[in-house]
């Protein structure tokens, strides 16, 4: 018997087995509506293609359908890029940061439909409920929310099979099954589980999808030159081109070149680590170029201090938070600094490795003229001298009362502070 009445529940479908199970669950275990839900964000538009029909022989309404990947590069990806955050100084975030705008349109297909609960297929052990459920609480707190992972008794991928057989619901892939869990986005692809559970176990080749290997990568560079504007990317090798675009050409380069390959053992929200490989590589020569223009347009402390930020933002996008005031008003001070983060930045890609070749912009902080060893009008070498001795001062006064305080004279009383 259903636990609370259900009237109609939207659920984020993607159309694997878990979803495809979890259609016909809803309406087994609340009786309610099922309408399905799926966004496009640069996942293939083969995965997508066949959902409708899958969605309705599981025992769905409806599919409601949404091409995101313009605003998943606009206001999600590129923000992420102005941040320069990078989890655990590997991850480019490409799960993470994809959840919150999926979730967000899931809500509003709810709204849209009448339904009263939003479901999803993430497991108990994950980050993505974390997410999901985080967006459906600051988009609307009323709907209800049905986590199945967390209810049912399906334990495995073997119950779940056993449980489609059962139902009679047609699963595609159950024969020639993927040892990985996979998750695929404009940014990323993701490849977790199987073999890669024991960390003895290197990647097998046949793992990567959109990348090839460092030794069948061109035997000469490919040079790239990235535009950017208030630091987001704007052009490629000056072309002019809207953000899903641009980093879908850039996905192209990089996976010929070996770019973007990463194997990470992670710290998960939920307390546990885990192992990841990923692959980014248009976010790698993102990121890389971003940086290198950042380092001739911010001065050093507003460069330093955005790095403690990037770090914070990082977390905050790892763990769901992006619809908190915390993230919105990092993101403030983020595009603040990215005024004059405007320029090109030009790199060669070379079997896995990215190069600075030039960097560029009307407002670069970097003078030739300053920066000479030879003599400069805005900088008197004497001047060291001075500014070594006070900076070293607590390091003198250390080492001598370290000496016993020889060499250290009193105070005169007439000196002394007597405030």
């Amino acid at each position: 018997m259903p636990k609370d009445r259900v009237k109609k529940a939207v659920l984020a479908y993607s159309g694997g087995l878990d979803t495809s199970i979890i259609v016909t669950w809803l309406k087994e275990t609340y009786g309610c509506e099922v309408v399905c839900f799926t966004a496009d964000i640069g996942q293939g538009v083969g995965e997508t293609a066949s959902l409708a029909k899958r969605a309705r022989e599981s025992g769905a309404t409806r599919l409601i359908t949404e091409d995101l990947r313009e605003e998943f590069a606009r206001d999600y990806i590129f923000p992420l890029i102005r941040s320069g955050a990078v989890y655990e100084g590997k991850y480019l975030l490409g799960t993470s940061i994809a959840r919150p705008l999926i979730a967000k349109h899931q809500v509003m297909a709810a709204e849209q439909v009448g339904a009263d609960a939003v479901a999803h297929g993430c497991t108990g052990k994950g980050n993505d409920q974390v997410r999901f459920e985080l967006t459906y609480t600051a988009v609307n707190p009323r709907l209800k929310v049905i986590a199945p992972w967390r209810e049912w008794n399906i334990r495995s991928r073997e119950d779940a099979v056993a449980y489609a057989k059962a139902h009679h619901i047609t699963l595609p892939d159950t024969t020639g099954k993927s040892l990985y869990s996979r998750d695929r986005n404009l940014w990323h692809l993701s490849h977790e589980g199987g073999p890669l559970e024991n960390l003895a176990n290197a990647p097998e080749e046949d793992l990567f999808q959109l990348t090839v290997s460092p030794g069948k990568a061109p035997d000469r560079p490919e040079t790239v030159e990235i535009g950017f504007e208030r630091g987001n990317p704007v052009s490629l090798n000056g072309k002019k081109l809207a953000g899903a675009k641009l980093i879908e050409a850039l996905n192209d380069i990089g996976g010929r070149n070996a770019i973007g390959r990463v194997d990470l053992v992670e710290n998960r929200l939920v307390g546990m680590k885990s192992r990841g490989v990923y692959e980014t590589p248009g976010g790698t020569i993102l990121v890389a170029a971003h940086r290198e223009l950042e380092s001739i347009t911010l001065d050093r402390e507003t460069q330093h201090y955005k790095e403690r930020v990037a770090q914070r933002y990082a977390e905050l996008v790892y763990f769901g938070q992006w619809f908190t005031p915390l993230r919105e008003d990092l993101q403030a001070y983020i595009d603040k600094t990215q005024e004059h983060v405007t320029g090109s930045i030009t790199l060669d890609l070379y079997k896995g490795n990215v190069i600075v070749q030039k960097r560029s912009s009307p407002f670069s902080l970097y003078r030739e003229d300053f920066a000479t060893f030879g003599h400069s009008l805005v900088y008197d070498h004497s001047d060291a001298a001075g500014f070594i001795h006070l900076f070293g001062l607590p390091l003198k006064v250390r080492a001598l009362l370290e000496e016993g305080g020889k060499g250290i004279p009193p105070v005169p009383p007439e000196e002394v502070d007597r405030d």
